[in-house]
This record gives C-alpha cells, sequence and structure tokens, in this order.
C-alpha cells in the first residue's frame, strides 16, 4: 500500500499537530480500544485499565512514539518497525486484528481534537497510512 506524495504531505502535516498531544491521544485511543472492543483487554491482565491510569498512559504513548517513528520513516515504514513488528508476532502473540482496531481507534480521536483540519483526504490519507503500519505489523505472522 504505497501512499501518494500528497497523501504522505497530509500525514506529516497532522501529525506534527498530533505530535504536541501524543501521550493524551495515546491514551485516549487505547481508551477507545478497550471499551469498544473489551476482548482486546486480554493482553493487558497486569495494567489498570482505568481511565487515565499511569499504566494507559504510558503504554499511549509508547503507541504514539511508534507512530510518530513511522511518520518519520514514512517512505520505509518496515524498516522502522521491525523490532516492534517481531515483538508483537514473537513474543506478545498479539491477534493480528487488533492492529486494525487499534488504527480506527486513533482515527478517532484524532478526528475527535482536529475536526476542522481531518477532512475527507486527510482521513483518507490517514487511514490508509495506519493500514500500512498495521500490515507492517503484522508481517511476521505469515
Amino acid at each position: 500500500m504505497t501512499l501518494t506524495q500528497a497523501e504522505k504531505a497530509a500525514v506529516v502535516t497532522i501529525w506534527a499537530k498530533v505530535a504536541t498531544q501524543a501521550d493524551a491521544i495515546g491514551a485516549e485511543s487505547l481508551e477507545r480500544l478497550f471499551f469498544s472492543y473489551p476482548q482486546t483487554k486480554t493482553y493487558f491482565p497486569h495494567f489498570d485499565l482505568s481511565q487515565g491510569s499511569a499504566q494507559l498512559r504510558g503504554h499511549g504513548s509508547k503507541v504514539m512514539i511508534a507512530i510518530g517513528e513511522a511518520v518519520k520513516n514514512i517512505d520505509d515504514i518496515r524498516r522502522a518497525l521491525a523490532k516492534l513488528s517481531e515483538l508483537h508476532a514473537y513474543i506478545l502473540r498479539v491477534d493480528p486484528v487488533n492492529f486494525k482496531l487499534l488504527s480506527h481507534c486513533i482515527l478517532c480521536s484524532v478526528a475527535a481534537r482536529y475536526p476542522n483540519d481531518f477532512t475527507p483526504e486527510v482521513h483518507a490519507a490517514w487511514d490508509k497510512f495506519l493500514a500500512s503500519v498495521s500490515s507492517v505489523l503484522t508481517e511476521k505472522y505469515r
């Protein structure tokens, strides 16, 4: 799934705004994930998953750091996320569908925070970008 130059520009432009609130958006995205898809909580039995918990904020921050790495390396997401892909496939054994679910929650969180900037074109670009991230993270499962 190759992004066009216009799509890459849209992703990078919105990321510049998202990066300033990345921790909050990451935590909010995880809260959305766990509320909307409670089966995803099974991967976090040792976490306090209550709204605003330190563990939720910490993991949300890690998620958004990875998204930031993917944005920074938008032309080679595979290389940028290779270790994370291996971790989730071989060590954590996360069900690959969860990456798509989290991507959807990230889209919702970003759209809610930046409604004027999140045009249909930007939405499509971010959806394609996050689908690429999800694809890279699930490659090791194949």
